[in-house]
């Protein structure tokens, strides 16, 4: 499969700069994968979508301040170090802007109790570097990073809490599973008021999610491996709704993706994994009956996923019919229901 062949027109003023107010007021759209059938609603209709005893699983990962400005200490030069995973001991890997200046044994300073080291290059072009700090890791970041919002997007945030799921819980994303940033506490708690189930994976966002497919051909992409948890009680309740009939609605591509990637059997397993699981046209879903989602970018691994659960031509019929109508794309954009 070409890279061509998920590609979309889209203007840039329909990429959403900053989220609607209230969360749950953006448009819905919903498709019928068996049909192609589009309608249009805002999110919260998704109550008149989901049925009573539906399961629905959100990703309970939170945003860390992941994007950290300095300069090399040996240049002045201003650098851009973006955290995607804990390594253990204070190594990490990152992305860097400039990465081709950021040689091995260089020190980055980001303030007068927080620097990193350059250790090595990684296979996906980052950098492991080992951090140096006079206190709290956890409260210097806070101090210093700020949201690792997309570059797509040039407002600045009125708070970091605005690019935060309202359930966000366990640190780790260096971006926000943005299907979630629909989600009020009072629409949560009118879903489960309707008999519906609610339970929650952890999947923290990195490369994998965000990293460009640069080959022609689609299956020749490798993804970058992103770590997951489920917990018993997840597991136990998912594999009871399967063995009922009931559906599984995944909040999200993290979310879709956790859990194909833990039931690749059709059962579910609970436990802490990595995953690079690549789902394009093709792919056997074996867990998620229906997803929860935004709008992606063109040529995207996340566009490509939801084309393997419509079928390609569904998917982009419907981004077409979403830029006709003017919907929000991206992070902060609008939602569709793909059911």
């Amino acid at each position: 499969m070409k890279l061509e062949n998920f590609n979309y027109e889209l203007p840039e003023s329909l990429i959403a700069q900053e989220p609607v107010e209230p969360r749950d007021s953006c448009k819905l759209m919903v498709l019928d994968k068996e049909t192609g059938h589009l309608s249009h609603h805002v999110f919260t209709d998704i109550l008149d979508e989901i049925k009573e005893n539906d399961l629905i699983v959100f990703n309970n990962t939170k945003v860390i301040p992941a994007r950290l400005n300095g300069y090399r200490k040996q240049t002045g030069g201003k650098v851009e170090v973006l955290l995607l995973t804990p390594k253990g001991n204070d190594e990490w890997e990152v992305l860097v802007n400039p990465g081709r200046k950021a040689l091995i044994g260089q020190e980055i300073i980001f303030s007068d109790k927080f620097y990193c080291v350059v250790l090595d290059k990684t296979d996906f072009g980052g950098r492991r570097v080992k951090f140096y700090y006079d206190g709290d890791f956890d409260l210097l970041l806070d101090e210093v990073g700020e949201m690792p919002i997309p570059p797509y997007i040039h407002k600045k945030l009125k708070n970091k809490e605005e690019y935060q799921t309202v359930y966000a819980k366990y640190k780790g994303s260096a971006a926000a599973p943005t299907a979630g940033l629909h989600f009020t506490s009072e629409l949560i708690n009118k879903i489960k008021e309707k008999g519906a189930e609610i339970c929650f994976v952890t999947l923290h966002v990195g490369l994998g999610t965000f990293r460009p497919v640069n080959e022609e051909n689609i299956e020749d992409h490798e993804m970058h491996k992103e770590w997951y948890v489920i917990s018993e009680q997840t597991a136990d309740a998912i594999n009871k709704a399967k063995k009922e009939g009931r559906r599984i609605i995944a909040v999200g591509t993290t979310s879709a993706r956790t859990l194909e990637s833990a039931g690749q059997s059709g059962k579910l397993k609970a436990g802490a994994n990595w995953t690079n699981l690549y789902i394009y046209p093709g792919y056997s879903w074996k867990i998620v009956d229906a997803i929860i989602t935004n709008f992606h970018l063109p040529e995207s691994t996340l566009l490509m996923m939801m084309a393997s659960f419509v079928g390609t031509d569904k998917i982009l019929n419907a981004y077409k019919e979403a830029v006709a109508k003017k919907y929000r794309f991206f992070s902060f954009g609008d939602a569709m229901f793909l059911r």
